[in-house]
């Protein structure tokens, strides 16, 4: 042993239990010129220090792998030579000075830190000539932090972090660590208790079982889709045509010849892309794409909030998936979980010991229904956490839109809560208000930073303001699902057609409140699992009437103020209900009526786009007006729509399987009309009952409209008129 060394603080090295490792290991000076190197090396038959052009080789001044050398004071690098196997010569991660900035951890503290994934987790980079991986980590109530990986046998005594105490923060950088290095944080906790927990910044993880982050180069792809991206900035989403195709990426087609795997991101964008955009499709909105280990979850139960799954590809190759359908002329569109997270060992639950991410009373920080934690939204370093998050999805995979996922269980601190079970707020209020806070902050930021995006809401109660802004006291959402209008709807759509005219206010409810929010109908994955049947299957009747029926009703949809969103399946009738890990019936198309239905949507998404009567006043009264809300007797409802540059369109539908022939409807103005769409033609394998070629106007005061013409209702059909 040199007399430079303690025997104590050799040993708490060896045991990893030295308070502040980076004073002690690496180089430090013994004056004359000279420096006294000490290094912690278990594994290594023989070290030696290269400095200033010599060779020194170190001394094992303790048996099981503590080394020291004396050699001139410089920069040096270390030489380790293992039982088996080659040497190696690099630098010494505990020969690097402080890594995060100031003014990082100062805006970490203060939750205003916009990018911290350039600050925490694992980034390849270069310091001072030297190329390897930096790590960082939040864990205040750390005793130890040790980062391991393949490269030290996961050994958490090797590389003991630097705590960084002003901002609880761990930090090393490891010289010759590649890109895919494998490495997760051991820690022991603030009870003494060792933990080994995923990167929570991590960009790439495993998946599954398997739980270790890996370390990737974000500054190598190269985006083609500056065109979208610029047009972007200028796009107007309220008025413009928003037509949205929900896929799970996991069962919307699998490989059944290859054991039913996944397809990958390059193979989904191959097939998915083409497919949803010769549909006419303006979206793609993607489920639960952030690295979860639980397939069941459908990847609403989120461990690697950073980490686009792997279960598809790398990184990258999510970026060619976005860049290929922004260059095909598709918006994406990604739910986000911000509301939850799952328990799971390796991920942010408990992180350090204590309730770090979420709040330690189970009153306020537990989901009892799903089994996981709710986030501490008054924090300042988890605030940020889940807005640099959504920033970083914006920005680094250029994501048009994050849909939040379950906000009413945000928004409510009772929320499926009985008395007793749940805290009220300082003002003894049921509202979570440093949620109600976090929401405006981060649709302030998001839409400020990345004009053109949008911020969705899943928010299925009466809040009011959800998609107004938040200088006028909303939420500061660009739009909410209409959940009222799916569970009323579909209420309507499963009574028989005789019973309907019981029940004509279901479907003619929405429309008092249409216009209060900016709204998308939604007819999401949820309604088609879970015992809830497909949407084929929610339909009455026989076969025949099943499919007109769900005709009749999608192009009621798309006629009906809002933007639109369908889950993958409808578009064709699947009869299965969803499930997460088989591909959809794809053989169904051996069948008329679903190759039907599919056409169907094609023309009506073709129809919403072209014509603007359609969406340009999507949220505005103005561009809707009934003609006959009232014919309960005979099911059948009568509007209109119109755009701001005198566009209309004639909208008729016949709840029933009864022909209305000679039925008058009233329109505003003189000359011919056509049938733009209906949904009972044979080209979508409906009975063919025609409105007629063409309609001349009549001079007949009809429905609070100067002039009107008559027509032939089909069958259980939608029917769309214009000139």
């Amino acid at each position: 042993m040199t007399p430079y060394s303690k025997k104590e603080e050799i040993q708490a090295v060896l045991e990893a239990r030295h308070q502040n490792v980076f004073a002690f290991l690496g180089a430090h000076d013994v004056g004359d010129g000279r420096q006294v190197v000490r290094m912690f090396q278990p594994y290594a038959a023989s070290v030696a220090v290269h400095c200033q052009g010599e060779r020194i080789e170190a001394e094992k001044t303790h048996p099981d792998g503590f080394f020291e050398a004396v050699t001139p004071r410089g920069l040096y690098e270390v030489e380790v030579t293992p039982h088996e196997g080659e040497s190696t010569r690099l630098s010494d991660p505990y020969s690097f000075g402080l890594l995060l900035g100031e003014q990082d951890m100062y805006f970490f503290r203060e939750g205003t830190h916009q990018r911290l994934w350039e600050v925490l987790g694992a980034r390849l980079k270069t310091i001072s000539g030297v190329s390897g991986c930096q790590f960082a980590v939040w864990a205040p109530n750390a005793q130890r932090v040790s980062v391991v990986g393949d490269w030290n046998r996961w050994d958490g005594r090797v590389h003991v972090m630097r705590n960084r105490i002003e901002a609880g923060i761990w930090e090393i950088f490891i010289p010759g660590l590649k890109e895919l290095t494998h490495y997760k944080f051991e820690l022991v906790d603030k009870h003494g208790h060792l933990r080994m927990k995923s990167d929570p910044y991590a960009v790439f993880s495993q998946h599954g079982t398997q739980t270790a982050s890996l370390a990737f180069d974000l500054e190598r792809y190269r985006w083609s889709d500056g065109e979208w991206m610029q047009n972007r900035t200028k796009r107007d989403l309220y008025h413009s045509p928003m037509s949205i195709y929900e896929v799970h990426l996991g069962s919307w087609k699998r490989k059944t010849d290859e054991g039913s795997r996944w397809l990958s991101y390059r193979e989904l964008a191959d097939d998915l892309i083409p497919y949803a955009q010769g549909l006419g499709f303006t979206h793609l909105e993607i489920m639960g794409i952030a690295e979860h280990p639980f397939d069941g979850s459908w990847g609403y139960q989120v461990t690697g909030y950073f980490a686009p799954t792997s279960r598809f590809g790398n990184p990258d190759e999510f970026r060619e998936f976005v860049d290929r359908c922004h260059q095909a002329g598709l918006g994406v569109i990604l739910d986000w979980v911000p509301g939850h997270f799952p328990k799971d060992d390796h991920g942010l639950a408990k992180f350090d010991g204590t309730a770090l991410y979420e709040h330690e009373d189970p009153r306020l920080g537990e989901h009892q229904d799903w089994g996981t934690l709710i986030f501490n939204y008054g924090r300042h370093e988890v605030k940020n956490f889940l807005i640099s998050n959504a920033l970083y999805w914006l920005e680094q995979f250029h994501i048009d839109g994050l849909r939040v996922d379950a906000v009413a269980s945000m928004l409510y601190l009772d929320y499926s809560r009985n008395p007793g079970e749940w805290v009220p707020n300082h003002l003894g209020g049921r509202e979570n208000l440093e949620a109600i806070a976090f929401m405006r902050e981060l649709n302030s930021v998001c839409y400020q930073k990345h004009p053109g995006t949008t911020i969705i809401a899943e928010e299925s109660t009466a809040w009011p303001g959800v998609s107004k802004p938040v200088n006028s006291g909303g939420l500061g959402f660009g739009f909410k699902w209409n959940m009222g209008w799916m569970n009323d709807s579909l209420r309507y759509m499963a009574h028989e057609p005789v019973h309907r005219k019981y029940h004509h206010g279901e479907a003619t409810f929405s429309m008092i409140y249409a216009f209060d929010e900016n709204f998308i109908l939604v007819l999401s994955h949820d309604e088609v699992v879970h015992g809830k049947g497909s949407l084929i299957n929610k339909m009455p009747g026989d076969r025949w009437q099943k499919f007109a029926n769900l005709r009749m009703f999608l192009a009621w949809m798309w006629t009906h103020p809002g933007k639109k969103l369908l889950f993958m399946g409808c578009e064709f009738g699947q009869w299965n209900e969803w499930k997460h890990d088989a591909s959809l019936d794809w053989h169904l198309f051996l069948g008329e009526e679903h190759s039907g239905l599919q056409r169907l949507v094609k023309d009506i998404n073709h129809l919403y786009t072209k014509r603007p009567a359609l969406h340009a006043k999507d949220h505005e009264a103005g561009g809707f007006w009934w003609l006959d809300a009232n014919d309960a007797d005979n099911s059948i409802f009568a509007f209109a729509r119109s755009s701001p540059d005198g566009d209309k369109v004639y909208v008729l539908v016949n709840a029933t399987p009864v022909t209305r022939h000679g039925y008058r409807v009233g329109v505003s103005d003189p000359g011919s009309y056509r049938e733009l769409l209906n949904s009972d033609a044979v080209n979508y394998a409906g009975s063919g009952v025609s409105a007629g070629a063409g309609f001349q106007a009549q001079h007949v005061s009809w429905q609070g409209q100067p002039w009107s013409i008559v027509v032939d209702l089909p069958p259980l059909g939608t029917l769309v008129l214009g000139r």
